[in-house]
């Protein structure tokens, strides 16, 4: 390559990048979800688009893929709260490897007897497309206000459930008859404890680490967290383990670590996310020849048919059985089973094995997931409505900015008060900040001032708050359950220990009653 070359390469990314950040819009807009845009994207600029691009590299397609998935597991597992995750990783760990399970056999069943597929191509089928797509589950999580309960469910089953389904999907596509069930189960079951060994340790070690390390530059945290998160991929990988679940479980421990420049971190993790769906979806939609699936429509919708309504259903009624869940949550959990970019990029494993028929099994995967992510995706706030498990808006949780000061054993912590912070109309020294900490300046309407003990807080005031080391904990805390609960939050104490029902009775009740949408 040229530097000629690489500057004509330059400019067409850039160009596709702006095109696909407009597209973004328009799929706010029109409630199209954005994947099958830059699925669309791609096959514009292929070789029966208008581009006329020729790319027929599977195996670069795989590798790229994988690559994007860690990037966009790190991403959601920064941004997925553990409060949230943790009651519901019972059911999110059976709906991952039992529901997988029983979704694999009753679509590989349908491809067989009613689609007329060979048994090594139905069950490849049925093992592709039953895993959840993370990049569209953290896509529509965005957007549409579940309960949090549904929230961790969908998040965690769409973090776990890529280790057991690309096993089975590796072992359909060797060579030779396939291993025992028993054998199977074995390898997924030392896969996902040894991936989810190594996620917990790089992710506690390297929350540690950053907690007590000070960078010469903010610019650094970001960078430092998706280096620790991508090599617990790559760690778990080279173990022989689950590297994508070592991720996703190191990534949420970051996350949840109350790290500095937290919310820069974020921010940067999303968007080498949404990098990575755009560069996924482009280079699968690139690989796919337009022409060639004609003949593989009928099959596809059929199977797709069978998936939606009967095989994830089946998995996730089942798979709960032995947990109190409302038929109603069940149901919206049927739904929302999205598939994305995951099933595609796991299609093209087959096709590097050359295993016979991989391009038909590609090429039906490809239709079901444009055909029914076109179908789900929309729908899905429709249904929350119906089934009555959306929520209104609630009180957002406060964004804080630590900065350490390493050489003055200190922390700044800077927080803006939102829209529906409880913090508006609470004067300073009603924060009641512990003995170490203090609020040292507010930005309100461009102009800084050093506050008194006496003035107001409003929304939109930015808060610099200056905090000794052994109080910075202390301080967030505080200030979190200020926003929260209001002046008369923990009244009985500080109330920076105390959150939930361990607050002052009275308050805990009427705090459920708000969130429950009663208060």
């Amino acid at each position: 390559m040229t530097v000629e070359h690489l500057n004509e390469l330059l400019l067409i990314c850039s160009l596709v990048l702006l095109i696909a950040v407009a597209a973004v819009r328009l799929s706010s807009r029109s409630g199209l979800p954005s994947l099958l845009i830059y699925l669309g994207i791609g096959i514009a600029i292929g070789q029966d688009g208008v581009g006329g691009v020729i790319f027929d590299n599977a195996e670069l397609t795989q590798l790229l893929g994988y690559a994007a998935l860690v990037v966009i597991l790190a991403e959601g597992g920064l941004g997925t709260k553990w409060k949230e995750i943790k009651p519901a990783l019972p059911r999110a760990a059976v709906l991952s490897t039992f529901g997988v399970a029983v979704s694999v056999g009753v679509t590989a069943a349908g491809a067989h007897y009613l689609a007329g597929l060979e048994w090594r191509q139905a069950l490849l089928i049925g093992a592709v497309v039953s895993s959840t797509d993370a990049a569209a589950v953290f896509s529509v999580l965005r957007s549409v206000p579940l309960p949090a309960r549904l929230t961790g469910i969908l998040e965690a089953e769409s973090g776990f459930n890529d280790a057991p389904v690309v096993i089975l999907v590796v072992a359909f596509s060797t060579a030779g008859p396939a291993e025992h069930w028993y054998v199977l189960l074995g390898e997924i079951a030392l896969e996902l404890a040894i991936g989810a060994a190594v996620g917990l340790a790089i992710g506690w070690l390297g929350a540690y680490g950053m907690r007590h390390v000070a960078l010469p530059a903010s610019g650094l945290y970001p960078i430092a967290v998706m280096a620790i998160a991508v090599s617990a991929y790559a760690a778990g990988a080279l173990a022989h383990g689950s590297g994508f679940l070592a991720v996703y479980l190191a990534a949420v421990i970051l996350g949840n670590a109350k790290l500095p420049h937290a919310p820069a971190t974020r921010g940067f993790a999303e968007g080498l996310g949404w990098i990575g769906q755009i560069g996924m979806f482009v280079l699968l939609g690139l690989l796919v020849t337009p022409h060639n699936l004609l003949d593989d429509i009928v099959p596809a919708l059929l199977i797709g048919m069978i998936l939606t309504l009967v095989a994830r259903p089946l998995s996730v009624f089942t798979s709960l059985l032995p947990f109190r869940v409302p038929w109603q949550e069940k149901a919206l959990l049927s739904w929302a089973g999205l598939r994305g970019a995951v099933p595609i990029v796991l299609a093209t494993i087959p096709m590097v094995s050359d295993v016979p028929g991989s391009e038909t099994v590609f090429n039906i995967v490809f239709v079901l997931v444009v055909v029914y992510t076109l179908i789900q995706g929309p729908t899905l706030p429709w249904l929350a409505r119906r089934l009555q498990l959306g929520e209104g808006e609630e009180a957002a949780d406060l964004g804080i900015e630590s900065a350490p000061l390493e050489r003055l054993r200190g922390h700044l912590l800077s927080t803006l008060i939102g829209p529906t912070s409880r913090m508006h109309g609470v004067e300073v020294g009603e924060l009641r900040m512990p003995a170490g900490a203090a609020v040292t300046l507010v930005v309100r309407d461009g102009t800084s001032f050093v506050p008194s003990p006496t003035t107001v807080l409003r929304r939109g005031d930015e808060l610099l708050v200056v905090a000794t080391d052994p109080v910075r904990d202390a301080a967030e805390r505080r200030l979190q359950a200020v926003s929260q609960g209001g002046k008369l939050a923990g009244w009985l104490g500080t109330g920076a220990e105390r959150t939930g029902a361990e607050r002052h009775p009275q308050e805990g009740a009427a705090e459920r009653g708000r969130r429950r949408g009663v208060g």
